[in-house]
C-alpha cells in the first residue's frame, strides 16, 4: 500500500478499481493538521486527468503497470493499431486515450507500451523523437542558425515552428514534450 507521500510523478495506482498515473503532487503541511498531497492523474484506461486531494491517513493500492515494445502499425479514425513485439499479436487504442502523443508516430516504429493490469493502455514515448520535415518554404541565402524561424510540417502532420536553415527533406529532433524543435539530425 502507497502511503500519501509515495504520490510522485509516474506512480501508478488503483482508485475506485481504476488505474491512475501521477502526473503533478503537491504536498502541503498546517501546523497541527495531518500532510495533504494534492494530485493531478491521469486515468491510464480513458486518458482523462483529474484533480485529486488525499489526507495524511489515506492508503492507495499500487497498480500493476509493465512495459512491453510494439510496432505502430497504421491508424483509421478511431483506433491506432499496433504489434506486440514478442506475441506478435495485434491490439488497438483508441485515439482518445493517446491524445497529443499521436504526433508523434511513425508507421513501422517500435514504441514502449504501457500495459495496466495486463492490457494495453497508452504509448510511453521518449523524450525526443526524430521526424522527416514534408513541407517547408525553402530557405534562402543569409540564413543563419541564429535568427527568425519558419512553420514546418512534419512527416505526422504536426506543424511546429524551425529554424530557417531548415529545408524539406531534412530530419530533425523533436521535444515530445512541448513540441519544439531540438536539432537537425
Amino acid at each position: 500500500m502507497y502511503g500519501i507521500t509515495d504520490l510522485k510523478i509516474g506512480t501508478a495506482v488503483n482508485i475506485d478499481g481504476q488505474a491512475f498515473i501521477v502526473t503533478a503532487s503537491q504536498h502541503s503541511k498546517q501546523a497541527r493538521g495531518a500532510g495533504v498531497m494534492k494530485t493531478k492523474m491521469k486515468n491510464l484506461i480513458t486518458g482523462a486527468v483529474v484533480q485529486k486531494t488525499f489526507q495524511g491517513n489515506d492508503k492507495l493500492e499500487p497498480a500493476e503497470v509493465r512495459y512491453s515494445k510494439a510496432q505502430y502499425l497504421y491508424n483509421d479514425t478511431a483506433n491506432y493499431f499496433f504489434m506486440d513485439q514478442e506475441s506478435f499479436e495485434q491490439f488497438e487504442l483508441p485515439v482518445d486515450n493517446l491524445g497529443d502523443q499521436t504526433n508523434f508516430l511513425v508507421e513501422g516504429e517500435t514504441v514502449d507500451i504501457q500495459n495496466v493490469n495486463g492490457t494495453p493502455a497508452n504509448v510511453n514515448l521518449p523524450p525526443k523523437v526524430s521526424l522527416k520535415v514534408t513541407q517547408v518554404d525553402p530557405g534562402v541565402k543569409g540564413d543563419t542558425a541564429s535568427g527568425g524561424s519558419k512553420p514546418a510540417t512534419l512527416e505526422t502532420g504536426l506543424v511546429i515552428q524551425v529554424p530557417l536553415f531548415i529545408n524539406e527533406g531534412d530530419n530533425i529532433r523533436v521535444n515530445t514534450e512541448s513540441k519544439e524543435y531540438c536539432e537537425r539530425v
